[in-house]
């Protein structure tokens, strides 16, 4: 018994470190030889670690306890590769696949593999050449740094790659601001890879993200009839009889959508959307977009969104469209548009993970837009500032 309370008030490092010792061992025990991209991930993280400060959250991918899938393990280098080959040569292209290609393992040849690997251990020659710990990546940094350690400890994130990439972008972008490198690393992640491009985001990005929280609400004069709007003018859903309104010229009659009363031109802003678990429709409507009949409501016609279809099917309707991954498909999506660096990108609020990011140049007035065909459940519109609101799905608030 004695020994049992003992156990239970170690010291908590004690038991992290016990935790540890587990989990190193339970991964040896079924551990396979590293093949040689494995290997090249495990040395390249013992050199980052060697310079950069407080980056011991490498340690465990140079220990080899954490392992990345051989795939990964390929797709790292040719990124990271055309990033170094892009900063040599910032006016060229590089020529390597974008990110989500490699995800075929036949896209990826032996040839680039070794050309990229050359690259970096070229970079890594001069890394070798700097002084232990000598780079100092800021505390902004640090947080997200162990975030992303205590996230993975805590099994919720498969590998620490996010981990190494970051230590990698501050090691490459030492001149930017310290304070702002987790924020403009997001940013280019999203660029270079607009499907699932970060499996978690730290609570500091999050916070950041959400500090552009905006207050969105549904403009009655743009809705289709057969949707019902509740009175705060946040929450719709399909009714049973098409309503007698005005035609105007702005109100879809075709499929069951409405836009945002306020447009944005510039700025960062940010809301989230309950949407349902059937056929929904979410994102941004340029101005000029048309919105009567049936016309397909995608990139061409002016519209940027995700859409949910037959509550299996997810896609970002481009042209032609984007199938998403459906392994997780989300209950609660936040959008953020950042008018002037060009994107508008959809996250699962619950996972805090990334879905997918348009990347375009906004020329015109953008308003959120919002589909159902849902006859029981609302779509509900939500302030990330204002999340103690009422989360019943009755119909409290309609009119």
């Amino acid at each position: 018994m004695m020994q049992c309370l003992q156990i239970l008030y170690e010291p908590t490092k004690n038991v992290s470190a016990k935790f540890k010792e587990f989990r190193k061992k339970s991964k040896n025990e079924k551990r396979e030889p590293l093949d040689e991209s494995q290997q090249f991930i495990v040395n390249l993280a013992k050199d980052l670690r060697r310079v950069c400060q407080r980056s011991e959250v490498l340690e465990h991918i140079s220990s080899s306890e954490d392992v990345w899938p051989t795939l990964t393990c390929r797709a790292f280098v040719l990124e990271w590769a055309a990033m170094l080959e892009s900063k040599k040569r910032p006016m060229q292209t590089d020529g390597w696949q974008e990110r989500n290609e490699w995800k075929d393992q036949a896209l990826i040849n032996e040839l680039d593999i070794e050309s990229a690997m050359r690259v970096i251990l070229t970079w890594t020659k001069d890394l070798r050449a700097q002084p232990e710990q000598s780079v100092w990546p800021g505390e902004q940094v640090v947080v997200v740094l162990d975030d992303f350690e205590n996230h993975w400890r805590r099994g919720q994130m498969a590998t620490l790659q996010s981990a190494m990439e970051l230590v990698f972008w501050i090691l490459l972008h030492k001149e930017l601001d310290k304070e702002n490198i987790p924020q403009k690393w997001l940013m280019w992640k999203q660029r270079i890879q607009n499907i699932g491009a970060i499996p978690y985001i730290p609570h500091t990005v999050w916070d950041w993200i959400c500090d552009a929280g905006v207050e969105v609400t549904l403009d009655l004069d743009t809705a289709n009839p057969d949707l019902l709007i509740s009175e705060d003018e946040k929450r719709m859903r399909c009714g049973f009889e098409r309503k007698d309104v005005p035609n105007y010229h702005q109100r879809f009659d075709g499929w069951w959508c409405a836009v945002g009363t306020e447009g944005f031109s510039n700025g960062r802003h940010y809301w989230e959307v309950d949407v349902g678990e059937m056929d929904w429709r979410i994102g941004m409507a340029k101005e000029s977009a048309l919105r009567k009949g049936f016309k397909s409501l995608n990139t061409s016609t002016g519209y940027l969104t995700l859409r949910l279809e037959r509550g299996t099917e997810m896609k970002a309707l481009t042209v032609p469209f984007t199938a998403l991954p459906t392994t997780s498909i989300p209950h609660k999506v936040g959008i953020y548009l950042d008018i002037d660096k060009g994107q508008l990108s959809f996250y699962d609020v619950e996972s805090r993970s990334h879905i997918y990011t348009y990347n375009e140049t906004f020329d015109e007035k953008l308003f959120p837009i919002f589909g159902t065909v849902e006859i029981m459940k609302d779509l509900v519109i939500r302030s990330p500032r204002n999340r103690s609101q009422c989360m019943c799905p009755s119909m409290c608030l309609w009119g």
